[in-house]
C-alpha cells in the first residue's frame, strides 16, 4: 500500500488502492480533445532486437488519446529504419520515424553546424531535443509525453498515469516527471540511491540552504526517463546531450518554472530497464561516465545559481558525501532484510567508492573548464537564428516516411 506523505516543494501523485485504468484512458481521451497529446521516443535500433520494444508497442497499439507517435532512431541503417516502420504500424496513433542516420536528417545536422550551433554527439538527449523540434515544428500537438525504450516491464497505465497531470487543465501542471522503485531480487538504482541524493545532502551541508537542491532532493526518483511537458518547455528548454539529461532537464525546470506547477507521479510499482556495468575502473563508459555527466551538471546549475564552488569546497564535499553515502548503505540494508532481498554490502561499497572517484573527476574538469556541461540551444533560439528550420525539419521527416 503506497503512503500519501507530500515532501519537498512539488506535489507527489502516489498510487492509492488500485485505480481503474479505463477511467484514466477515458478521461484522457477527453482531455486530449483539447490537449493533442505527442509521445516521443528515443531509440537504438538494437532496442528492436530485444525484449522491450516488441512489448512497448503491443501495449501501445492499445492507446487511442494519443495524437502522433515521434520515434528517433539512432544507429540503423536504412534497411533497418524500413523494419521499424513496420515494426510501428500497429499503433493507431499517427507515426513519425526521424531516421537519426539518414540522408536528410544528416544535412539537418550540417545545416546546425553552419549555423554555428553544437547539438552534441548522438544519443537519447539530442534524439530527444531533435523530436521536440519536429513535434513543435508540426504544430499539432500540445503536450510532450517521453519515456525511455528498453522498459521490460512496460505497461500502457505507465503512460496514462504520466500524461494524466499534464493534460487534466484542471489540475494547472506544466511538467510531470515518473517515479518508481527499480526492485528485482535486490535493490537496483545505484546512481540514484548511492549518488545523487546523498550528493545532494552533503551539497546542501556544505553550502547551506538552496532553492535548486531541495528543488531535487523532491523527486523521488531525478533521474527517471520518463516525464510529460507542456510544448512551451520543449522551446525555452535547453538540454545537456550526455548522461547529465535527466538533471539538466530538471535544472532548466527549475529556472522557467514555479514548482507549484511540477509535480511527480507513482507510475509503476516495479520497473526494470538494462543496467549499465560500474566500469569503475574506466570514467568513459557505464555508472563512471553517467556519474560524471551527472555532477558536473548540478555543479554548473548551482554555479549558475551564484555557488562559489573552490578547491577547498570540493575536498570537504568528497569527504561529506561519503559520510551520507555510508550511512545511506546502512539504511538500504535494513530495508532489503525485512523485504527479504539479496543485498551486497560490499558490492554497495566499492560503488560507493567509485562513485567517489567520480565526483572527483567531475570536480577537478569544473575547475578547468566552469563551462564544459554541454547544453544544446533552445528551439526558440534556433529558430531566431535559422528561420526556415521548422519546415526544414518537418520536409525531411516526413519526406523519410513516405
Amino acid at each position: 500500500m503506497s503512503d500519501f506523505y507530500q515532501s519537498g516543494n512539488i506535489t507527489t501523485l502516489h498510487q492509492l488502492g488500485k485505480p481503474s485504468l479505463d477511467r484514466l484512458e477515458a478521461e484522457l481521451h477527453e482531455f486530449s480533445k483539447a490537449r493533442p497529446i505527442a509521445l516521443a521516443l528515443p531509440a537504438l535500433y538494437s532496442e528492436f532486437e530485444g525484449p522491450a520494444m516488441p512489448g512497448i508497442v503491443q501495449e501501445l497499439a492499445k492507446v487511442k488519446y494519443l495524437n502522433e507517435v515521434v520515434l528517433v532512431l539512432d544507429k540503423g541503417t536504412e534497411k533497418d529504419f524500413q523494419r521499424v516502420r513496420e515494426f510501428m504500424s500497429p499503433i493507431s496513433a499517427e507515426v513519425k520515424i526521424i531516421h537519426n542516420d539518414g540522408k536528410r536528417i544528416l544535412e539537418i545536422y550540417e545545416t546546425f553546424a553552419r549555423n554555428g550551433f553544437n547539438v552534441g554527439e548522438r544519443g537519447k538527449g539530442r534524439s530527444a531535443w531533435l523530436a521536440y523540434g519536429y513535434v513543435l515544428a508540426r504544430g499539432k500537438s500540445d503536450m510532450i509525453a517521453l519515456h525511455d525504450c528498453d522498459i521490460v516491464t512496460y505497461s500502457r497505465e505507465m503512460l496514462a498515469r504520466l500524461c494524466y497531470p499534464v493534460a487534466n487543465p484542471n489540475l494547472d501542471y506544466v511538467f510531470c516527471k515518473g517515479y518508481y522503485s527499480r526492485v528485482s531480487s535486490k535493490l537496483n538504482g545505484r546512481v540514484t540511491r548511492l549518488l545523487v541524493t546523498p550528493l545532494i545532502r552533503a551539497l546542501q551541508q556544505l553550502i547551506g540552504q538552496n532553492g535548486f537542491l531541495t528543488f531535487l532532493d523532491s523527486f523521488r526518483y531525478p533521474l527517471s526517463g520518463e516525464f510529460c511537458m507542456i510544448t512551451d518547455l520543449a522551446r525555452v528548454n535547453r538540454i545537456p546531450w550526455d548522461w547529465g539529461l535527466e538533471v539538466g532537464s530538471l535544472a532548466e525546470v527549475y529556472r522557467n518554472f514555479s514548482p507549484r506547477r511540477i509535480c511527480q507521479v507513482d507510475i509503476a510499482a516495479n520497473y526494470d530497464h538494462k543496467h549499465q556495468i560500474l566500469s569503475s575502473d574506466d570514467a568513459a563508459k557505464g555508472l563512471m561516465k553517467m556519474t560524471v555527466d551527472i555532477c558536473k551538471s548540478m555543479f554548473r546549475t548551482l554555479a549558475s545559481e551564484g555557488v562559489v564552488f573552490s578547491e577547498g569546497l570540493f575536498k570537504s564535499l568528497l569527504v561529506a558525501y561519503l559520510r551520507q553515502a555510508e550511512d545511506t548503505i546502512m539504511k538500504y540494508e535494513a530495508d532489503a532484510a525485512i523485504n527479504g532481498l539479496k543485498f551486497d554490502r560490499h558490492e554497495e561499497a566499492m560503488a560507493v567508492e567509485a562513485f567517489t572517484r567520480a565526483i572527483g573527476m567531475a570536480s577537478q574538469t569544473f575547475m578547468e573548464n566552469p563551462m564544459t556541461t554541454p547544453l544544446i540551444p533552445n528551439w526558440n533560439r534556433v529558430t531566431s537564428a535559422i528561420p526556415g528550420i521548422f519546415e526544414m525539419l518537418k520536409k525531411a521527416v516526413d519526406e523519410d516516411n513516405k
